[in-house]
């Protein structure tokens, strides 16, 4: 049966090609969010680009014909802009009948419903319309063609049961074939059967499990791997032929620190890539503090002050008392041979990033549009990497089932470019650990 689904505005500036993904069923936009795209399109961010992007798109579609009459898209399905009249709007409840954006997009799709079609559907992100949507009778939903579930979300890991002989040979002949089906670059423990405490780390290489690689003097960067996920997680890290490492966590497991010194190790002492470059959204946690007096360092000093401690752990510099007077901090040099670059993602779009080693920091926070867009920046020779806590997300239009970490984690976990690890055990002290699982 055909659908209709009426759009909120947040729909679009979530995916700004969300009116192509509701396939052959009608797709209608309330003139209210027409409106609403049109004060957006103004801000320089992403969700500024994502309403101009929408707005070129439906440009083009009234070149084919009315969109107050619907224009067909993909074969048979239609793009349709709808009026809100003052009779339309009155015929809400009388609490809902102040003329605000979500009430209007409210009375369209009600409209709609009592003109006879068949199955009207309201898409918002907006909880308290999807809640008002559903106390005057309209079936509601949210936009969900890029969500993930979060509680099946793919780990990274996987532990196989098998007998002494095959935990041993995975050391002594370097690779251990099984049946059980794994996914790329999947991080694989190997249980003995007969004793639980023997095992082996691997890592699934063209559908063999071959041992971790060996890690010069026991650290990177003068990072040690302090637990099992972590060993995984330098594995990817370190290895050239995977150009897309994922990492999820909660707060503390070491996600942006081993990140950092293996981008270090493979810019400054191996020299496999040219620039260590670190970015990370600008989104603030709770009110954001306005603007910031200074330079362009001088403004990014706040925002990227969580790079520059794990910068001060690496290097030993986090306590500069007593140092001579000519104490500097350890990346400022890095930064001056051009071997380090620190920057926010709003200068991201346009560019090309060629054999570079880019770390994207709190990636919990960005659309699965603008992770799209990272991705295609990557030139020759690039390796990404992005790090992220779905459970601490401070940008209002995306979740933990819907944000571009999470959503790149379950698209490229059957690609063999691709790894992804989920670390779970806190690191930076017992008081961060137990505040993570407590609070």
């Amino acid at each position: 049966m055909k659908k209709t689904f009426v759009l909120d505005t947040n729909v679009l500036l979530h995916d700004p090609t969300a009116i192509l993904r509701f396939q052959d069923n009608d797709v209608v936009l309330p003139i209210t969010v027409i409106e609403e795209l049109d004060r957006f399109k103004k801000q320089a961010e992403m969700t500024g680009r994502n309403a101009r992007q929408v707005s070129r798109s439906l440009d083009a579609l009234r070149e084919q014909g009315h969109l107050i009459d619907g224009v067909t898209i993909n074969n048979s399905g239609t793009v349709k802009v709808a009026l809100c009249s003052r009779e339309i709007l009155n015929s809400l409840p009388v609490e809902l009948a102040h003329g605000n954006g979500d009430n209007a997009i409210l009375a369209v799709a009600l409209e709609i419903k009592r003109s006879g079609a068949s199955h009207v559907v309201l898409v918002s992100k907006d909880t308290n319309l999807r809640i008002k949507a559903d106390a005057v009778g309209l079936e509601a939903e949210d936009y969900e063609t890029d969500k993930v579930d979060i509680d099946e979300l793919y780990t990274g890991t996987a532990e196989a049961l098998v007998d002494t002989s095959e935990v041993e040979d995975l050391y002594k002949l370097g690779c251990v074939m099984l049946d059980t089906k794994f996914f790329p670059n999947q991080a694989v423990t190997l249980v003995d059967k007969s004793n639980p405490s023997h095992t082996g780390l691997g890592v699934v290489s063209h559908g063999r499990i071959i041992p971790l690689a060996k890690i010069s003097n026991g650290s990177v960067s003068r990072i040690q791997p302090r637990n099992r996920e972590q060993k995984f997680a330098l594995d990817l890290l370190l290895n050239d032929s995977i150009p897309l490492v994922t990492l999820v966590g909660k707060a503390g497991t070491g996600k942006t620190l081993l990140a950092i010194a293996a981008g270090l190790q493979k810019v400054a002492d191996e020299r496999i890539y040219t620039r260590l470059l670190i970015s990370r959204p600008v989104v603030p946690m709770g009110r954001d503090i306005g603007f910031l007096p200074g330079d362009i360092e001088d403004k990014l000093t706040p925002w990227m002050q969580p790079l520059y401690d794990n910068f001060d752990l690496i290097f030993g510099t986090q306590d500069p008392s007593g140092k001579p007077a000519h104490w500097r901090r350890g990346h400022e040099e890095l930064i001056e041979r051009g071997m380090l670059q620190i920057e926010p993602l709003t200068y991201i779009r346009g560019r090309t990033i060629p054999k570079q080693f880019l770390v994207v920091d709190e990636a919990q926070n960005l659309t699965p549009h603008e992770v799209k867009t990272i991705l295609t920046r990557a030139g020759e020779g690039t390796k990404i990497i992005l790090t992220g806590d779905p459970d601490q997300i401070d940008n209002p239009y995306v979740d933990a089932a819907s944000n571009g970490l999470t959503y790149v984690v379950e698209r490229f976990k059957e690609e063999p470019l691709a790894g992804h690890i989920t670390l779970g055990k806190g690191e930076r002290s017992n008081l961060a650990e137990r505040a993570a699982l407590l609070l």
